[in-house]
């Protein structure tokens, strides 16, 4: 039979393995029903009770699909015969995180006690270490700034495969797009999914790829606004590739610790004289 310090080690690396993988079931299995638990965001007196421990997690997982890591990086157990603490350093955070903090870990410590024969955690404790304010900030700018900008290329990638689920990706339920077709406004990510709908299929048959070479980034804390020059080419399975210009700004909110586009504003310039959009020009 395993020793109490395998069976606890077993417990926790199932544990991280469910929430690398967004597994709210696993996450939840060998945890008692009067878990406490005292994580890095609010609420400050903890959560407590597995039914509140249940509700922290769906945004947590919705911020990880984003790209984060989640992975045990060292683990140490001390164990008795009925009440036992672990305590581990996890490499917790998105590419950008780590470029901007490459030495930050989450800190993690487990109690546990043996319950009807099994090992359950009673008590989480998660926290990062407190860095120097306005060191942090530059570093979670640079870090969020990352973020978005992978955002934009999971949709650059996600029209070159005509995934529309992909181009829907970290799109705000509530977002509002000015598009450069009519109405004045869309309202609402189906309404967005219409047009990308629409934008594919007029492409036909042939490839399509959407990119935006100057692409400009700033962030402040939660919110972020990106713009730049659109640049969408069509190559058709029988003709030559044609390919269109236009101006794009983008609002981004970052809730439950993912960043979403709530606003959108995309037009042509306008000529005056013929009163038509033009869309024959080139940067």
């Amino acid at each position: 039979m395993p020793s109490n310090d395998e069976q606890i080690r077993a417990v926790v690396e199932r544990w991280a393995a469910a929430v690398h993988h967004g597994d709210l079931a696993a996450v939840l299995a060998d945890h008692a029903e009067d878990i406490v638990m005292f994580d890095v965001p609010p609420p400050y007196e903890g959560v407590r009770g597995l039914d509140a421990y249940r509700e922290v997690w769906p945004p947590f997982f919705r911020w990880q699909a984003q790209g984060a890591s989640f992975e045990i990086e060292s683990l140490d157990v001390v164990a008795g015969e009925d009440v036992a603490f672990a305590y581990a350093l996890l490499r917790c955070g998105t590419p950008g995180d780590f470029v901007a903090h490459p030495e930050n870990r989450l800190r993690l410590t487990l109690g546990l006690r043996k319950q009807e024969g099994r090992w359950v955690v009673t008590h989480e404790h998660h926290s990062f270490p407190l860095a120097d304010p306005a060191e942090s900030d530059d570093r979670d700018a640079t870090a969020a700034e990352a973020e978005v900008r992978r955002l934009h290329q999971r949709w650059f990638d996600g029209t070159a495969a005509r995934d529309l689920d992909a181009l829907m990706d970290a799109i705000a339920d509530d977002v509002v797009s000015y598009e450069h077709d009519q109405p004045l406004r869309h309202v609402g990510v189906e309404a967005v999914r219409e047009v990308c709908a629409a934008g594919l299929a007029a492409a036909g048959d042939g490839a399509v790829a959407w990119d935006v070479p100057d692409l400009t980034i700033v962030v402040d804390g939660d919110l972020a606004v990106a713009w730049g020059l659109n640049r969408v080419t069509v190559r058709p399975s029988d003709g030559p590739p044609t390919e269109s210009w236009s101006r794009g700004t983008r609002v981004f909110r970052r809730r439950d610790g993912a960043w979403l586009m709530t606003h959108q504003h995309l037009s042509y310039p306008y000529d005056p004289s013929t009163e038509k959009a033009r869309t024959d020009l080139r940067p």
